[in-house]
């Protein structure tokens, strides 16, 4: 039975699959994955200080309460990771039409195509998800699930 924890921003989150480790931060609006594959867990979580961001995503609140991903520490949450970067919302019947919105506030405005290419599309991702894009990654591959919630 997997460990029940609750969500608290700065814990660090180790996921492991496949027999790699990846590593993530609870901001205190999603998550913050790290550009880090290892082949053994880590033992100096300080590494995560200075360690590039793939991406920031929200994560469905199972995953981290159920234990799914195991909390194996804390630290600060990084000053560029405590605000949020903004993410895009497509309208699924006219698809010319966008959205900019802010996960920090919840505010959704208006926006064009070009102001919102290169964000993340708002959504709330499954760990199985956040798991293969990881692995697909560090693999060099293209992801299903970055292509279906891409910009059409």
């Amino acid at each position: 039975m997997a460990k029940r924890q609750t969500r608290v921003p700065g814990a660090i989150l180790e996921i492991q699959t496949n027999a790699k480790y990846y590593y993530a931060q609870i901001l205190h609006k999603g998550c913050a994955f790290f550009d880090l594959e290892l082949d053994a867990p880590l033992k100096d979580y300080s590494v995560l200080k200075t360690a590039s961001v793939l991406f920031i995503v929200a994560v469905y609140n199972d995953v981290i309460t159920k234990g799914k991903w195991l909390k194996v520490g804390k630290m600060e949450i990084r000053d560029e990771l405590k605000i949020v970067p903004n993410q895009f919302i497509q309208d699924p019947i006219n698809p010319i039409e966008f959205s900019l919105y802010n996960p920090n506030t919840g505010e959704i405005l208006p926006s064009s195509r070009k102001d919102v290419e290169g964000l993340e599309c708002a959504a709330v991702w499954e760990a199985e998800h956040v798991e293969d894009r990881l692995r697909d990654h560090f693999a060099g591959n293209p992801n299903v699930w970055v292509a279906q919630l891409a910009i059409k």
